[in-house]
């Protein structure tokens, strides 16, 4: 009997505790004077912030329009960051601004109250944010290391990992989220913890190489001209229609020409399959075909054939010499040579002929 009292008086002394600690919550942040400058200083940051936001973001389209009008890539790049870097501006203006609400909010409401209540309502805001605000966070940490190391731009082109489908323009970018819109036109936003990767086209289209070996020059021109007119031509299909650039007779009565075109990223098929179709079809409506081979499709990036041909180059030498290491010729005739050194070996080789 004494223990049910003892375990009584315990419980009641807890209730009178917890009672006690409600009072003084209610009493300091709810009571009327609170809530009301509490939701005035929120009113105007936020109508401070959507008149920054405004002017900057007209600032920023006219970035996007400079942007479309440059005619070199270094400049388009340029541009775009220094629009992105407007657009994160507002987001973090955004959150001074709401950050300062809140303390003219505690300074106003609550002046006759003790550092030991700020410690107690700093300790309190940290339990709220750990359970509902933790994945805000996560964002903001994220968004700030990928904006900190340019990862991508406002116009780039990007394919999210490990969504292997997510792919489309970045249309807006903050600390917290990132909104891009896809090929389809549909608008669709992550959150920047789950981005854990990106692809990027940096020139914003994809560039494919056509080789075709034709049995007569103005006939193989001739069938690229007809397939440009069978290609679907909008800044989402074909970009840049087909044009040669190089045609070099590499033996009598064979001609290799190199066709180059632009797509929209991921309509490469347009090329690689559909431009090679037509080019099949319409060959084999002539009455001597003029394809002595299947036309070959590539990927035509000369940054990217650079970069590949400085690694071959690289590879040849000896760790310790850096020397040149004689390979035998099967191998050294498969190493493959940039578009420049092989238009110039077929130039060669067609000189020795005549």
């Amino acid at each position: 009997m004494d223990m049910d009292i003892f375990g009584a008086s315990q419980l009641d002394s807890a209730l009178d505790q917890s009672r006690t600690m409600l009072e003084r919550f209610t009493d300091t942040f709810l009571n009327g004077r609170s809530v009301i400058t509490f939701i005035v200083a929120f009113a105007i940051a936020a109508i401070i912030g959507r008149i920054i936001a405004a002017i900057m973001r007209r600032f920023a389209r006219a970035l996007s329009r400079r942007a479309d009008k440059a005619q070199g890539l270094k400049e388009v790049n340029r541009l775009r960051r220094i629009e992105t870097l407007t657009i994160l501006t507002i987001a973090l203006i955004k959150m001074m601004l709401f950050v300062m609400a809140v303390y003219f909010w505690w300074l106003y409401a609550h002046p006759s109250q003790q550092p030991t209540a700020i410690i107690g309502a700093g300790a309190l805001a940290i339990l709220i944010a750990g359970a509902t605000v933790g994945p805000i966070l996560r964002d903001l940490a994220n968004g700030s290391v990928m904006m900190a190391e340019h990862w991508f731009g406002v116009g780039d082109f990007v394919k999210v990992e490990p969504f292997g489908d997510l792919t489309g323009i970045v249309e807006r970018v903050t600390l917290r989220s990132t909104r891009i819109r896809g090929i389809n036109g549909e608008v669709i936003w992550i959150n920047n913890q789950n981005i854990q990767g990106v692809r990027i086209s940096p020139k914003g289209v994809s560039t494919i190489a056509l080789d075709l070996f034709v049995s007569s020059l103005k006939g193989g021109l001739d069938l690229i001209k007809e397939t440009n007119l069978r290609l679907p031509t909008s800044s989402l299909m074909i970009a840049r229609p087909l044009h040669i650039m190089a045609k070099i007779e590499v033996a009598p009565n064979l001609w290799h020409i190199t066709a180059i075109g632009e797509t929209a990223p991921g309509r490469e098929w347009l090329l690689e399959k559909h431009a090679v179709d037509i080019l099949k079809e319409l060959d084999e409506g002539n009455k001597k075909k003029i394809l002595q081979a299947n036309p070959i499709a590539h990927y035509a990036d000369q940054d990217a054939e650079q970069r590949f041909a400085r690694t071959i180059q690289n590879a040849r030498k000896s760790p310790l010499q850096r020397k040149r290491l004689p390979l035998p010729e099967a191998i050294a005739r498969q190493l493959p040579k940039p578009l420049a050194q092989r238009q110039a070996a077929h130039r060669r080789q067609a000189k020795k002929i005549q």
